[in-house]
């Protein structure tokens, strides 16, 4: 009889990842079509992660942002991981906040709540209220008496966090030969995936990333992010504005209060191309608690926990893809991720381009084109030809099509590659005048002309 292994200690602990997980494999693998066996092993895996807890809800959180490893099926379902667990005693919040700034709360804050608002997995978030006038990085003062949002780092979750990857260690090679991942380095992805969660326990880069966007995004009446108030702000401890708003999934209220769904979306969609093709940064883990409408009608960004990055060269190629996209040439399409670094092998070149062919033709032939099945049925040819996807575009993939399901949610209509024609447009023209393109291109030019005009 398969029985369910007793909790307690180390040594119980890597018994209960190992019944947990394997069981999960096991329901999975009762699918008899190989597609539904992977979706099926997916969605018990997102659930055994989900029972095994916070260090296993944020490995999930950072699988879903990593389809240049994992499988479209793997990564697009461990993004529905609900990163939600019962908060630490107000007690305990209040000493890591004294501890790290150096005060009683009652000093530092003309109001604290012990209730927390949100409560997470690494952090929870309380609302205060400020003491004293304060001058952020940018935008106006934030005058004494405005709300806060305090974001505590829970007590033990990084010494929480390294010791269940220290367990998942002992686990590596049964659950490589469980998940068919022997061609992976499971141990290199425990290290990554340890600085990643760890990074986040330092709420310092997330404060200065977000004190970016708020800068990148000061000019944008539509655009709002938390100024953070940095002599409230420690390694432990980050200090916002409280900005308050709906939830993606409490629109119907939005949409009854006056705020133009179908306004927002278009500006979403092209904030975040800005993001990708102007600024070369961009937010890469939005979703549903990342993201929401304030009751003015403009959006709020939060968690900058992971950022995309793009260089000028790469935002032509990018903005080749999306073209390539926009009008069905699988051929460009290649030509320009190959650019990006996802190069596929001369042998299977003529294969691949037919099936990313046949894939426009299926999903985005007429409007509104669905970018998320094309984006899950190219990675997964990708994977399935064994085409390497370099870790950068595979985020870009991911983070265009959770803005195309955000977009979705404010307007269920909305096409986002008819937001990105002008960006993209206005990107390759810009390059293709460029004086030292020019030069070089148009000598060729002319020979082609003086071809045509010879007859």
């Amino acid at each position: 009889m398969n029985r369910r292994p007793e909790a307690g200690g180390v040594a119980s602990r890597a018994s209960m990842m190992a019944w947990v997980i394997g069981s999960a494999l096991c329901r999975g693998s009762l699918h008899v079509d190989a597609r539904a066996r992977t979706r099926g092993r997916a969605k018990a895996l997102r659930e055994a992660f989900q029972q095994l807890g916070p260090a296993f809800i944020k490995l999930g959180q950072v699988i879903s942002v990593r389809p240049d490893v994992f499988s479209p099926e793997l990564v697009f379902e461990m993004e529905r991981l609900q990163d939600a667990v019962p908060p630490v005693p107000s007690d305990a919040v209040r000493r890591v906040i004294e501890q790290d700034l150096g005060a009683p709360i009652t000093q530092v804050f003309a109001r604290f709540d012990d209730e927390p608002v949100a409560s997470a997995s690494i952090a929870q978030v309380h609302r205060a209220v400020l003491a004293r006038p304060y001058r952020p990085v940018s935008g106006p003062t934030l005058p004494g008496g405005s709300v806060l949002a305090v974001k505590v780092v829970r007590p033990g979750a990084e010494a929480a966090i390294l010791a269940d990857i220290a367990t998942a260690r002992s686990l590596v090679s049964g659950i490589g030969r469980w998940a068919n991942l022997g061609r992976l380095n499971v141990e290199a992805l425990l290290d990554e995936f340890a600085a990643s969660l760890c990074s986040e326990c330092d709420l310092r880069r997330e404060a200065r990333v977000a004190d970016r966007f708020a800068f990148d995004f000061r000019d944008d009446p539509l655009m709002v992010v938390p100024r953070v108030v940095w002599p409230l702000t420690t390694r432990r401890v980050l200090t916002t504005e409280f900005v308050d708003g709906w939830r993606l999934s409490e629109l119907d209220e939005a949409a009854r209060a006056g705020i133009d769904g179908r306004a927002l979306a278009m500006h979403g969609a092209n904030v975040f191309l800005r993001q990708v093709l102007e600024l070369g940064r961009f937010h890469a883990d939005l979703h549903p608690a990342n993201l929401f409408v304030t009751p003015d009608g403009r959006i709020c960004y939060l968690d900058f926990g992971i950022v995309g990055r793009t260089e000028p060269a790469q935002r032509i190629a990018i903005a080749q893809v999306l073209a390539a996209t926009v009008y069905g040439d699988a051929d460009r399409a290649l030509r320009y991720s190959a650019e990006l670094g996802l190069v596929v092998p001369e042998a299977s070149r003529a294969r691949v381009r037919d099936k990313v062919a046949d894939l426009m033709a299926d999903t985005l032939s007429s409007p509104p084109r669905d970018v998320r099945a094309f984006a899950v049925g190219f990675l997964r040819i990708m994977h399935e030809e064994r085409v390497v996807i370099p870790p950068g575009y595979g985020l870009l993939v991911k983070a265009l099509v959770t803005v195309e399901g955000v977009s979705r949610a404010l307007y269920p209509d909305i096409d986002i590659t008819e937001a990105a024609k002008p960006y993209a447009t206005r990107l390759i023209a810009r390059e293709m005048l460029r004086p030292a393109r020019l030069a070089t291109r148009l000598p060729d030019a002319m020979r082609a002309s003086l071809r045509v005009l010879a007859g």
